[in-house]
């Protein structure tokens, strides 16, 4: 059954318990390729530091490239109403919080292709 992770780190735990970790990768790197925001996240990055370059990557395109971030959220089909939730007074806080969503979204996929095909 799909449990809902609570934070970044929950998550990639029971990514790399499912064996599901590279999976996650390879749809983010799908992802963000679709939204034209190319990134390519090696598959042997490790969770941490794929966390603090997910966190950078849409920090960077808060502050600078607002369309394209918000292009990225639809693409990704992060949910609206909880983006709506965040707090926005601290952009750091607000890319990092951003970036779960992300995650949260993007392992969806994943976990579902993978106990449902």
């Amino acid at each position: 059954m799909y449990v809902t992770p609570l934070n970044t780190d929950l998550l990639f735990e029971e990514a790399q318990k499912e064996s599901l970790y590279l999976k996650l990768i390879e749809q983010l790197n799908k992802d963000f390729n679709l939204a034209n925001e190319g990134v390519d996240f090696p598959m042997s990055i490790s969770p941490e530091e794929l966390k603090i370059q997910l966190h950078e990557k849409i920090y960077r395109l808060i502050q600078y490239k607002f369309a394209e971030y918000l292009n990225l959220l639809y693409v990704i089909d992060v949910s609206e109403d909880e983006v709506k939730k965040l707090d926005g007074s601290d952009l750091v806080v607000l890319a990092e919080d951003v970036a779960f969503l992300i995650l949260k979204r993007e392992w969806q996929k994943v976990w579902f292709r993978n106990n449902f095909k």
